[in-house]
């Protein structure tokens, strides 16, 4: 199963473009995006769209293109069971960011239920993360991993070197999303 995950801007290839030379059973979105970056998806009815919001997003564009926001929800399909987390490490005062501290991360997570695809804005603390606060990752969401290892976690938020990105953690493969980037989510053979 493939899946167009888009993350922090707009794709550089036209969503349709992509869609035509990559069909895709699914659409993810994983925040900093605007309504005019993704408007293309209000026109596709026929492939499930899920997505969490990042802190520099408004909070309101997933609805209007029939997006379903999958920040502390799960979500059965195609065999798989998905949940997203929204946000960033709060990093300075701000009433419209979506951010959160680490204990507010750690609140929201404890009994988060476990799932097969993780969907978030920002990684899991040491993974694909950076040094300063305002691209550091959750401790939560590394302790989710350790405990529930998903098969899949899927992260935009930060700007890694190629060179150096974490792809696995434990028994959970790490995907990191910059733009567009079609992703296979076909469940391991059990």
């Amino acid at each position: 199963m493939k899946a167009l995950v888009i993350a922090d801007r707009r794709p550089a290839t036209r969503i349709t473009h992509i869609l035509q030379q990559q069909p895709v059973e699914l659409i993810i979105t994983l925040g900093d995006l605007t309504r005019d970056d993704l408007l293309p998806l209000e026109y596709i009815t026929d492939i499930p769209k899920i997505g969490v919001y990042g802190n520099h997003d408004s909070g309101t564009y997933m609805p209007e293109l029939g997006i379903w926001n999958l920040h502390m929800a799960t979500w059965q399909w195609g065999g798989l069971t998905f949940g997203g987390f929204e946000g960033c490490v709060r990093y300075k005062p701000s009433k419209t960011a979506i951010m959160y501290t680490q204990a507010e991360a750690t609140e929201l997570l404890r009994s988060f239920p476990p799932v097969d695809i993780m969907i978030t804005h920002c990684p899991p603390r040491g993974i694909n993360d950076e040094a300063e606060l305002a691209h550091q990752g959750f401790d939560a969401l590394r302790q989710y991993l350790m405990v529930h290892s998903p098969q899949l976690l899927l992260h935009g938020h930060t700007y890694p070197p190629a060179d150096s990105l974490v792809r696995r953690y434990h028994h959970t493969r790490i995907t990191y999303v910059h733009g567009a980037q079609v992703v296979d989510i076909t469940p391991p053979s059990r």
